[in-house]
């Protein structure tokens, strides 16, 4: 299975000092191994694209405000490409799937970081699992989907050997 990750490290340009301590490898072989165990959850390509934006409250509030019409910060926003409804037709498995964006805002990582007791490393993995699950269609409107979503966080974080231990 190919992966192909777009990082956009906005916030780390900006503010260097502050630098997000997570490299592009890194990146890559979390999503990799991440779509590997979701692979039952996937539409059958020769690989997948990702769009992944690491960003400041100031970034994700405007497009909190945007599409969410939520003006305040959050810390991960899931733009997903595809439509979970729609027919899949054979000839498209051999062409690369877009399965969306995730943008996280860098600021809120760090404060639920250190809120949570763990790394922002961790905190970063966390927030963008997460938003990973949302582009192939998971959501969570109640608190038994939100229990099923955060289960399956926690066990695709288990794969690149990131322990969290939340209370279900």
């Amino acid at each position: 299975m190919q992966v192909e990750l777009n990082l956009q490290d906005i916030f780390s340009e900006s503010s260097p000092q502050l630098a997000v301590n997570v490299g592009d490898e890194t990146w890559e072989n979390w999503f990799h191994r991440w779509l590997e165990n979701l692979q039952p959850h996937l539409p059958p390509a020769p690989s997948y694209e990702i769009g992944l934006r690491l960003t400041d409250d100031a970034e994700i509030q405007s497009l909190n405000a945007q599409y969410r019409h939520q003006n305040k910060p959050t810390d991960v926003l899931a733009f997903a490409a595809l439509e979970t409804d729609l027919p899949y037709y054979a000839e498209m498995q051999d062409e690369p799937v877009y399965l969306g964006d995730i943008v996280i805002s860098v600021n809120t990582a760090q404060r639920q970081a250190q809120q949570q007791g763990h790394s922002l490393v961790t905190e970063l993995a966390w927030l963008a699992s997460h938003g990973l699950l949302h582009l192939l269609g998971w959501d969570h409107p109640d608190d038994e989907s939100l229990m099923q979503m955060l289960k399956q966080q926690v066990i695709i974080l288990e794969t690149v050997g990131i322990d969290i231990d939340i209370e279900y």
